[in-house]
């Protein structure tokens, strides 16, 4: 008895250590690879078939878009030089443009990039999983009420419980340590990856000799000359999405050793082994499977799922099965790991709720911001918004990788960064010109939902003031 009261006294007189700087450049990379690797992989060549594109210039595709990823690596291979506290992005746009456009950043990312991304993967994990084995449904007679008849929060509710349970557990095995966290995602990235490789190799070894370039030539024939830039900009495009997540590893960089020589490594690294992985894999795809049976395919079909049928059986369609939910699941588990760090590098410059920057005494881990997340993306969860959320504030959260790229040229003019940056400046220049170019197409295929999410952003201005206002009175 004795003994556990002045352990909790210690507890209580110790000052906010430090976090633990403990994962590996190897992890780094993994992180990188295991955040790019999500669902979209096994899916995009269905839309990009339907454009009419040939095979070659499918592939094209995902080499130029892979290409500009790489540039943007580059990029924050170049920022990542700059400091080695947690936050990313948000503590770049801090150093380069001040508190308040940072703060956008992570309150946009906080209230709904950030967690709706967690509610949104947890979700697809839950999805998966019951295409596996079948997750009951307990408030099914209740999935018609709703609230504002916008909110269902009884709609599929098993999948529901089963995705706020999963977001719960795996906050709680990251306060546990960010080895562990490390561990983790080394194992499911790695079988991730094993996964691929195994798909490509029987894409390629088990397919019937039937797409022939007669066949190739005539698909590509559908697409009119002046028409060809718009279908090959949407077919890049779409290959984007899938390389998107490679910047979250640098909110990470209070926790990497040497985090300036580790984390360009790996960012740069990991792009290209996902960029590998992707040609391949999309060759393999379309060797298995002619590009017209692939065009035709239903919007609610997976393309890697009736491949692996076709050339596999039962057993192709329960390993796509397994792999999606190993990408969500190890995405799921990565994105609570790096937005927790912004939201608690945020509270550390009195930018966010105090608590935020606590540090657990045992684990070293900011337990209090992973708390935060973890409540707000299960509120998100039950209310099912997420996807309406998310789709509204894709503008504005790749405004603020041009704004990166931005504050790279800055840093470099200022002399802030110094040594060799791999692709400096042309590098940032091209990314900043695609992201621009990106930007310009949501903003007119969308406009009032891109203007509707930056209108949202900027409802967080009254919350900035207020923190630092309780913070500068809390520090008198």
């Amino acid at each position: 008895m004795k003994r556990s009261t002045a352990k909790k006294d210690v507890s209580q007189n110790t000052p906010n250590p430090g976090l633990n700087r403990v994962l590996g450049v190897g992890t780094a990379m993994l992180l990188v690879a295991g955040n790019m690797i999500g669902t979209g992989i096994f899916k995009k060549v269905v839309p990009m078939a339907q454009t009419g594109l040939s095979e070659n210039y499918i592939l094209l595709a995902w080499l130029a878009a892979g290409l500009i990823v790489l540039f943007g690596a580059f990029t924050f291979a170049g920022l990542a030089k700059l400091t080695t506290e947690s936050g990313g992005i948000y503590e770049y746009l801090r150093i380069a443009f001040g508190n308040l456009i940072s703060f956008l950043d992570g309150w946009g990312l906080f209230v709904i990039i950030g967690s709706g991304s967690i509610a949104a993967i947890a979700f697809i994990f839950s999805q998966s999983v019951n295409s596996l084995v079948a997750i009951p449904d307990p408030f099914r007679q209740w999935s018609h009420i709703s609230i504002a008849h916008s909110i269902y929060p009884f709609d599929s509710s098993g999948i529901k419980i089963f995705s706020v349970i999963t977001v719960m557990v795996l906050t709680w095995f990251n306060v546990r340590g960010v080895r562990n966290s490390g561990i983790l995602n080394n194992f499911v990235t790695s079988a991730k990856i094993l996964g691929i490789l195994f798909l490509i190799l029987a894409g390629l070894i088990m397919a019937s000799p039937s797409v022939t370039d007669d066949a190739v030539v005539s698909h590509n024939a559908t697409v009119h000359p002046t028409a060809f830039v718009s279908v090959f900009m949407a077919a890049m495009l779409s290959a984007f999405w899938a390389y998107d997540g490679f910047t979250n590893v640098t909110a990470v960089a209070g926790e990497i050793k040497n985090p300036k020589r580790n984390i360009p490594i790996a960012i740069t690294t990991g792009v290209m082994l996902v960029m590998i992985l992707y040609l391949l894999i999309n060759y393999a795809f379309m060797k298995a499977m002619p590009l017209d049976q692939l065009a035709v395919l239903g919007e609610n079909k997976i393309a890697a799922t009736e491949i692996a049928k076709k050339l596999l059986g039962n057993k192709g369609s329960v390993l796509i099965s397994v792999l999606i939910m190993l990408s969500s699941f190890g995405t799921l588990n990565i994105i609570i790991l790096s937005y927790s760090r912004v939201y608690f590098r945020m509270a550390e410059t009195g930018v966010f709720f105090k608590g935020a920057s606590k540090i657990h005494p045992v684990f070293r881990t900011p337990y209090k911001a992973l708390w935060y997340s973890m409540a707000w993306s299960c509120l998100l969860i039950a209310s099912g918004t997420f996807d309406v959320l998310t789709n509204m504030v894709v503008f504005t959260g790749f405004a603020f990788y041009t704004f990166a790229a931005i504050a790279l040229i800055i840093f470099k003019k200022r002399k802030i960064i110094s040594g060799k940056i791999p692709g400096y400046p042309l590098a940032p220049v091209l990314f900043i010109v695609f992201t621009a170019v990106f930007l310009a197409g949501i903003l007119i295929n969308n406009p009032t939902q891109s203007l509707t999410g930056t209108a949202l952003l900027f409802t967080g201005i009254p919350f900035y003031y207020y923190f630092r206002r309780k913070n500068r009175l809390k520090n008198q």
